[in-house]
This record gives C-alpha cells, structure tokens and sequence, in this order.
C-alpha cells in the first residue's frame, strides 16, 4: 500500500533528525546556559542562529527545536516570509497571542497595544471585531464588556482609567495605575509608543518567566533584511526586531536563516550573546537511510536520488512525495529515481508524476504568494480543474506546503519550479486570475447595513477595506499584469489608511520596491515616484517632519502629472509641519493649478487654510468655492472640510454670525458621513465660537469637547479647548478659572507643539493681566504673542487685537505698532478693513471688559 504525503513526513522527519545531533546538542547546550543563568540571576538575551541555504531544513529544525523545548517551557514563534508578521505591531500581536495562550498574562502590554492601535485607528471603536486579541485578554474583554456604549477610548489616560473602573482585581489596578511606562503613554509620539509597548511586551513576558522560561523561534531572516550588506535604509530594517530580542532574557531566542547575523558589527553589545550553528546538507549515510524508510528499496535509485539532492532534505523529501504518489505507485518512483540525475530534474520529474489535473492545480497555485481554500475553489472554477475537499487535501498534504498565518504556501524552490513551467502569457493570466479573486474579499460595500458608522466613514469613492490580507496580495498581483498605476496606487493606499491598516499601507509600499527591483525594466518613473510618495507620506502619517524634509530635497518640483503633484504635496505637508509655511504654500498653490482631483483636494485645502490663517480671506474663499465642487465628487466629509475651513475663516474675521451659519453646515455634512473626527473637531470649533458669542454655553461645550477629545488623544484640539474656557470664563469675569485654563492649556499646546496656539493663548493672558491690573506683565505678553505671530506667518487679525490693547493702556510700542501696520497690508477683507477692523475693536475692548469700542 502506497504511503500518503502526510505519513510520509512524519517518517522522514524522524530519520532526518537522528542525523542532526550536532546542532541538537548545540541547542541543547544553549538550553542549559539559559538554566545556568537564571539560576544564577545573570541573565541576558541569548539567540541561537541557524543557517543554511534554501532548502536545506531550516525550517523543519525550527518546529522540532519547539517539541524538544523543556517541558514547561513555553514556545512561539514568527515566520517572517509572511508579510504580515515583518510589521512590529503585527509581530507582537501573534507572540502576545500564542504565549498568551500559555498562561502569559499581558495586562500592560494588553492597554500599551490598545493605546497605539487607537492612535492608528483612531475613527474606530476598540472591540472584539477589530483589535486583535481582545477576546484573549483580561483586562480588554472587562473594558469592552463595561464601556460598551463608547465609540473610542483614545488617550492612555481615558483606557487607564475605563481599565480601573472595569477590573475587579486590586492588585491589577495598583499595578496598571503605578506604571510610569503605561502613564507616559500620553506624552509620546507614535514611534516611542511603539518602543514603550515592545518593552511592556517583554516585561510582562518577563515577569511570567521566572519559573518558566521559553523558546522563541524565528524563521526566514532574510525577508526581513534581504541584502547581506546592511546600509542606510536597510539597516533600519530589522531594529524593531532587535531591541525587541534585547530585552528578551529569561529564555532562548532562534533565528534561522539563510546568513550568520552580523549585528555585533554595528552594535558590540552583542558580542558573545549569539551562537551561529551552520547546518549543511545530509550525509550521505543519512540520505541513503531516509530514503530507504520512506520505500526505495533498490540501492542504486537511493544513490542516484541522494547524489542528485546534494543532501538538501527539501529534494529529498520531494522524491518521497513522488514515490508514493498517483496510481502507478512504487513502480513509478523507481523509474523516476532512475532518470532523475539533477536537483531541477527531480522537482520537474515530480510533476510529471503526479496526476495532470493536480499538476496543473500546483501550477495555478505556484503563482499565488498565499493562498486558501477559498482562492484553491475560485482558480479550480475559473479552470475547471477538481475544486472538491479531496484535492484540496492531496494538494495541502505535501511536504513543501507551509503554514503563512491562516494562508498556506509552498516552499520558494517549488514555487520558482512551478512559475518555470509556465509560459509568460500564463503566468500573466493567473496573476491577473488571482488579482480578481482577492479583490473579492478586499474591499466591502459601503452601503452594506451591517457596516457601522464609524466604518462608513472610512470608504473612498465607493470602496471601504475588508480585509488587509486580501488588500495586499490584490496589488501584489496588480504589479505583473500592469493593472495599477501609480495614481491608482496611491487611490488604493488611501483606501488602506482610512480602513485602519497601516500595515496594509506599508506591505504595498515594501511590494512595489520588491516588485520594482526584480523587474527593472517595468519599473517606470511614475512607479518609482509613486514609491517615494507612499514613502514620505508613511513617516508624516507618523508625525516625523524631519525625516519627511529628508526624503524630500528641494528641487523643482514636477507637477504636471499627478504622481508628481501628489509627490510636491507630500513635501508641501512636510514643509508646513516643519514651519516653513511660505514654502509649503507655493507647493500647493503649484498643485493646485493642476488638474488630479485628490492632489488638488489636498492642495487646496492646506492652501485655503494658509491664506485664511494669513488673512487674506478673499483667496481662502476662492479656494473655498473651487474645493466645494471638488468635494462633491468625492464624499460628504470632503464637503465637511470645506465648509468648516470657511467657518474658521469667517470666525478670524470676527465675522461671528456667519462663521455660526457655516459651523451648522460642516457639521450637518459630517453628521451625513458619519465622521467621528469630524464631530469631535466641530465639538471644539463651537467651543470656541461660543466663547465669543454665548460664554455660558461655551463652558457646557468645552467640557463635552475636552471629553472626546481626551479619548481620541488630540493634544492640539485639547488646547484650543482649554483656551475657549480661558476665553469665555475671561469674558464672564471668572479670572481664576480663566487662569487655570490657559495653564492648561498651555500645558497641551506645548505637547502638541502646536506654536499658532501658544501665541493666541499668550494674547489672551495678556487680557487677563490688564483686568487684573498688571499693565507690565500684560506688556510683555503681548510682545511675546505677536513675534511669534509674525514667526508662523499668521493671525494678523489677532496682531491688531493685539496693537488695540495696548492702545487702550495708553502704552506705545513700536514694535507691536509696525507689526500692525504689516498685519493690515496683509489682510484681504471680504468687505472692507475697517469693516474687519470695527469687529476687531469690539471683540478686543469686550475680552479686556471695557465694554463697546467708542469708535
């Protein structure tokens, strides 16, 4: 009776490592050094790095090395070669989970993850659907189960405390409030949140370790970092990796790939805590042997199979499969051990083996990077090959199939022999093939009833992200059929980021460099630009200007096409975080007499937001009624945007009555969407409107805007709110609540480094030092404001408030008395200047509570 593929394997693994004892007693030895040292109390990273060429095991040692782990130990392990798992957030996800699944309770580490997915994500709500894991965690599933009525939770500070209120468990609550890491959270950026939840990964796995440490295995270091020689961008590959296995040092960490890690040439700290083990080919006595047990019997097929594999237990293996293979059965196999002379000819002789429906369904299949049952039933319908549960099993069962996460994959020496078979106009039309059936299961839609508000607001022209996986390997096979431009690149990269996949958004960027490398001759000037746009709007998405400026250098920019408007837009952004706005505006308004919709969208408002911030309100509007037609295309959010800029326009011309008319209709726009930032960022517009018009009302407002806010963690947006309270309890007379106001408000701008809003928030302690008396310290306030006003380029509306309050001390200042001057040369009034002028002298007079202006 023939052997199945599946028995096949579990014999030949047992011969195959009978014949592996040196590294088996290296392991061994790493084991007992881990022993020693936490016996001892000396403990440090120790990482055991197995290499060896493709094919030669890796692999397969790694999942025996996890069985011949110490009883007790625990185990998990990352295989790079899935996409998914090279992204940090991602990676410490699956650990989280299957260590989690050992009895790792991962508390902190559990509301840290949660604080960066909701800074990620932060139009969605934390729930079993969506962050992944929650299901498995304690304290997760307790703040879900209590606060299920919220949308988000947002700022460490709001989870903290939902994570108080929701545990019952006093040392839980005495451990998670007295966390200097976890209590931080609010005060850092997104890259040093992601350090902060890798080192409360390790410490909580490190303090689940004392009695029972674990091995960690990783594979397929080189689709992490592919070039042996590490520089530049590169180098930075892998960091994340490394200060992660740093503070790993209560178990042994194994990396397997097909290079010895070099990273004590960069960094000494490591010398000494890796140990390389090189595996090489079988010896021929152990071929010979594996090959006997697995049913070839005579001598000299054994000899010409083992001579032909070079000892590399994948080619072994592979002529196992095929002895047992098809109908013919032994017989069969010795004809082909016979013929097979070469390493290629058993790889193509085992498809000419095998059954022709199921060799044509391994070559359907060679051309998919992943793949499932669902996308084995679509390519078997679409080429009427056997779809049916038996063939998907037979196919499954072989010993080059591998897991990828909850996709399989074959082994790239078989799926490089697969993809040789075929003809280019094959291989094109399953890629094409493929590309359809992953769209499929990408993109939802939009006008499904079971989509939630809060996700109805993330789709774009119509498409709305249902499956990050599906997304990525749709444009994986987009790139060899030429079915995506770069423009639509960029569409599809958008639908990534609104969807809440920035892993997505990434994978596609880390595909198009990969794809654009192995095929030089495909990759155009647009594809290559398009990379650089997805690049620079990746590291802004993560608030890093500096590097932002880095990647892109002046140079005359072309925006004629609508990669390289996108492009000059990215680096318009850059340049406004960074300060520069005089350069950020001539970037948009360069774009802006394009013709691209979306690049225009984006140009036009930063644009529009420029000029209102400088005053001149007859080009904002400009802008303003151009954008609106754009928007109309697009969706209500965009006609949102427009219709808010317009209020704060309007709100900065002290023109109080229609900025309150178009705050209506921003909002009736983003209520149509359903747009939680939206809402939450009208919340605290109407705050500050309010505190000019109905102060009382303003109080209610920014306290319920200062809520939301919170939970989404918007510092800047905290800010404005606390000035609108400082604001209105200023004009109601209430000096100390108005002082503690600014004081924190000032405490958030300066978080945010939000610089406009420190200077408004200087100018109105200024009123408040004159109705205390204090003309000095009012003096002195206003200097600062204005200089820092004329710095950013902004607000010379609020520079003539300013000069009125000094004019009403009496006290002559020169310098504030030519910024004024150069604030009234630059505004554009959409009536008259001393029109604009008469509100400014009203609103300032009331702010310092001396009643109407005389004028």
């Amino acid at each position: 009776m023939a052997i199945t593929p599946r028995f096949r394997r579990v014999a030949a693994l047992q011969r195959e490592f009978v014949d592996r004892a040196p590294l088996l007693e290296a392991f061994a030895g790493e084991i007992d050094q881990v022993r020693a040292a936490l016996t001892d109390s000396t403990s440090s990273p120790r990482v055991f790095n197995v290499t060896g060429v493709g094919g030669i095991g890796k692999s397969r040692l790694l999942r025996e090395l996890r069985v011949r782990a110490p009883e007790g130990w625990r185990t998990a392990s990352l295989d790079l070669q899935v996409p998914a798992m090279r992204q940090q957030e991602d990676a410490l996800a699956v650990l989280r989970a299957e260590l989690g699944g050992q009895g790792v309770r991962f508390d902190r580490f559990d509301l840290a993850y949660a604080v960066l997915w909701q800074r990620i994500h932060p139009h969605l709500r934390i729930s079993r659907e969506t962050l992944p894991f929650v299901e498995e965690s304690g304290i997760l599933m307790e703040i879900v189960d209590s606060v299920a009525g919220l949308p988000v939770f947002g700022t460490a500070l709001g989870l903290l405390k939902a994570a108080e209120k929701a545990t019952s468990d006093a040392r839980r609550r005495y451990r998670i409030r007295h966390d200097e890491t976890l209590s931080s959270l609010d005060d850092l950026p997104n890259a040093e949140v992601v350090d902060a939840v890798t080192f409360l990964f390790a410490e909580d796995l490190r303090a689940a370790s004392e009695t029972r440490p674990y091995v960690l295995t990783i594979d397929t270091y080189e689709a992490l970092v592919p070039e042996p020689t590490r520089s530049g961008r590169t180098q930075l590959a892998d960091v994340w990796l490394r200060d992660l296995i740093a503070q790993l040092d209560r178990g042994l960490v194994v990396i397997a790939g097909r290079e010895p890690l070099r990273w004590d040439v960069y960094d000494a700290d490591w010398r000494g805590l890796i140990d390389t083990c090189t595996i090489g080919g079988l010896p021929m006595e152990a071929r010979m042997a594996l090959l006997g047990s697995s049913g070839i019997a005579e001598e000299d097929e054994r000899l010409r199979l083992a001579a032909a594999s070079a000892g590399l237990p994948f080619y072994l293996h592979l002529a196992v499969d095929t002895s047992g293979s098809g109908t013919e059965g032994d017989a069969t196999g010795r004809r082909l051990a016979r013929a097979a002379a070469t390493q290629r000819e058993i790889l193509q002789r085992f498809l000419q083996h095998v059954g022709p429906d199921e060799v044509r369904t391994l070559e359907v299949l060679g051309v998919a990077r992943i793949f499932d049952l669902k996308v084995f039933r679509a390519l078997t319908a679409a080429l009427q090959l056997p779809g049916h549960v038996t063939a998907w099993e037979s196919i499954s069962s072989y010993s080059f199939v591998y897991p990828a996460g909850e996709q399989l994959r074959f082994h790239q020496l078989m799926a490089e022999a697969l993809r040789d078979r075929l003809s280019e106009p094959a291989r094109l039309e399953l890629h094409r093939l493929l590309h359809d059936t992953w769209r499929q299961r990408a993109f939802e839609d939009p006008e499904d009833g079971d989509i939630t508000s809060q996700e109805s607001s993330r789709a774009v022209h119509g498409r709305m992200l249902a499956d990050p996986v599906a997304f990525r390997e749709m444009v994986f096979h987009a790139f060899p059929i030429g079915e995506v431009t770069g423009t639509e690149l960029l569409d599809l990269v958008e639908v990534a980021v609104r969807g809440g996949s920035e892993s997505a958004a990434g994978g596609v960027l880390a595909d198009l460099r990969e794809f654009m490398r192995d095929h030089p001759a495909k990759a155009t000037p647009e594809l290559t630009q398009t990379a650089q746009v997805l690049d620079v709007e990746a590291v802004l998405r993560s608030g890093e200007a500096t590097k932002a400026l880095e990647l892109t250098p002046d140079e005359a920019w072309n925006t004629s096409t609508t990669v390289g408007a996108r492009f000059a837009v990215a680096a318009g952004q850059a340049r406004r975080i960074a300060g520069r706005t005089s350069e950020a505006l001539t970037l948009y308004n360069e774009v802006w007499n394009g013709h691209d919709d979306t690049a225009r969208m984006g140009a036009g408002l930063w644009a529009a937001d420029l000029h209102m911030c400088q005053g001149r309100f007859v080009d904002a509007e400009r802008f303003a009624t151009e954008l609106d037609t754009i928007a109309a295309r697009r969706h209500p959010e965009a006609r949102g945007d427009v219709a808010r800029l317009r209020h704060l326009a309007h709100r900065f011309a002290f023109d109080f009555a229609t900025s309150g008319r178009l705050l209506d209709e921003a909002a009736t726009y983003y209520q149509t969407a359903r747009s939680y930032l939206g809402n939450a960022n009208i919340r605290t517009n109407r705050a500050e409107l309010l505190a000019f018009t109905d102060p009382e009302a303003a109080l209610t407002e920014a306290r319920a805007a200062i809520e939301v806010q919170t939970e989404i963690g918007a510092q800047h947006e905290l800010g404005k709110c606390h000035t609108a309270i400082a604001v209105a309890s200023l004009r109601l007379g209430r000096l100390d609540h108005a002082e503690a106001a600014l004081s924190d408000a000032v405490e958030a701008l300066t978080r945010a480094s939000y610089r406009s809003g420190l200077a408004r928030a200087r100018l109105y302690r200024a009123a408040l030092e004159v109705r205390r008396g204090r003309r000095d310290l009012a003096q002195t306030s206003v200097r600062w404001a204005v200089s820092e006003l004329e710095a950013a380029e902004v607000y010379p509306t609020l520079i003539l408030a300013a000069g009125i309050t000094l004019r009403e001390l009496g006290i002559e200042d020169e310098a504030v008395t030519q910024a004024c001057q150069r604030a009234e040369r630059a505004i554009q009034p959409l009536t008259t200047l001393d029109d604009v002028k008469g509100r400014i002298d009203v609103f300032a007079r009331d702010l310092l509570g001396l009643g109407e202006a005389t004028r």
